[in-house]
């Protein structure tokens, strides 16, 4: 007589366990944001330049400084995230990101524009910590890559249904730009509207009903290793300019507005389909070895940029760079992650965050300085020293512990 086969086992058992509830609802929540960032992204420098009359200096300075902005406040939001409720900070971060984008549809001269970079920036900077430390809680060291990697994923896909979105209304609208900063408005508030699916697993009272004591992270408390993976990492940053100048320069090639918004959706389905492969990747192998090949990818797409002459180059450029941002990304917070306990993780990815973005506007600021006519000196410069460091970043880090 025989047995009958087992039962299979409920969904809820088949799911990974790295795939919380959390990790769901924030992808989704990242692809309407992101959807709604860079539908207005990719045409935003000739925006500014073209119709708005600003420089190009003007241009990687607004960048620079929306980013030093929102170093700030990831500083400060990740200090917050280990004391009170993280939902109430997410769902203000996405706020002010749909606010930023409001603002920008009202622009009439580009100092409107700074402004609303600024609060864009603000908003990215408040929610990014108390986000990514809700998307590890409960998660093991050796899941955390795909729990970022998916993230990542599902972010960038929205870099990427953007742009063609705004390439198809762009061609629908008679090739006007002002319709679609508007248009851009209606993700970005669905995104705020889905931070209410966020569970923060914390209690807000103890035991016996009293309200639960925030506890204060002394920078000083984080470990060792974390400071030193920090500061190289802080380091690249400071050749890491912003890619509205990458993309000012692929239009200065010759490519058309359409062009521009094509070559960059092209860069983020590349993104996108390598940012799970690269994190579960840095869940098998040592992460400084997968970021140092990012560091690689960015050589070649800053090195690329710097010596092609064809339009149709950008094409097979930015698609190699989008390796780049797939290995060290995500890869990059799994990395910090790793470092430091549950306790602080908001803090510790706040500061890190914080410190590359300050490192993001240096960058900003001389790039833009520098960029001359056509900005081939820093991208040449910039694609040199990435390569020299993603030679060095293995052995420098060989010492640090970390789990895997």
């Amino acid at each position: 007589m025989t047995e009958p086969a087992p039962a299979s086992p409920p969904p809820a058992a088949r799911r990974p366990a790295w795939l919380t509830r959390n990790v769901k609802v924030l992808c989704g929540v990242s692809f309407l944001q992101d959807a709604a960032s860079e539908l207005l992204y990719p045409i935003l420098p000739i925006f500014l330049t073209v119709v708005l009359g600003a420089p190009p200096a003007a241009v990687g300075a607004i960048e620079g400084l929306a980013e030093g902005a929102a170093s700030i406040t990831k500083v400060a939001s990740g200090r917050l995230a280990d004391r009170f409720a993280r939902r109430p900070l997410i769902g203000a971060g996405y706020g002010l990101a749909a606010v930023g984008k409001l603002l920008i549809a009202l622009a009439t001269a580009w100092p409107l524009v700074l402004i609303a970079r600024v609060t864009d920036r603000l908003g990215k900077g408040l929610r990014g910590a108390p986000r990514d430390a809700l998307l590890v809680e409960g998660v093991p060291n050796g899941q955390r890559g795909r729990v970022f990697g998916l993230h990542r994923a599902a972010d960038t896909a929205g870099a990427v249904v953007g742009p063609l979105v705004g390439l198809i209304l762009y061609e629908a609208l008679d090739h006007r730009l002002r319709p679609l900063f508007w248009i851009a408005v209606i993700p970005a508030v669905a995104s705020v509207a889905l931070v209410a699916a966020v569970r923060d697993p914390r209690p807000r009272r103890t035991a016996d009903g009293t309200p639960t004591k925030a506890v204060r992270t002394p920078w000083r408390s984080l470990p060792r290793p974390y400071w030193r993976v920090l500061g190289v990492l802080l380091a690249f940053n400071l050749v890491n300019f912003p890619d509205a100048l990458l993309l000012l320069h692929a239009h200065d090639l010759g490519l058309s507005t359409a062009g521009v918004v094509g070559a960059y959706a092209v860069y983020n389905l590349a993104y996108a389909a390598l940012s799970y492969p690269a994190g579960a990747l840095s869940d098998r192998l040592p992460r400084p070895l997968v970021f140092a090949a990012g560091l690689v990818f960015f050589a070649i797409g800053y090195l690329g940029l710097g010596l092609i002459h064809a339009p149709w180059a950008v094409f097979v450029v930015l698609p190699l760079y989008g390796g780049f941002a797939a290995c060290t990304d995500g890869v990059g917070k799994a990395w910090i992650s790793t470092l430091v306990p549950d306790h602080q993780q908001g803090t510790a990815q706040g500061l890190y965050q914080g410190a590359t973005g300050a490192a993001v506007l240096v960058a900003g600021l001389w790039a833009g300085l520098a960029w001359g006519a056509d900005g081939q000196l820093p991208l040449l410069l910039s694609g040199s020293i990435a390569l020299a460091l993603a030679g060095a970043l293995p052995a420098v880090t060989r010492s640090q512990t970390e789990a895997l």
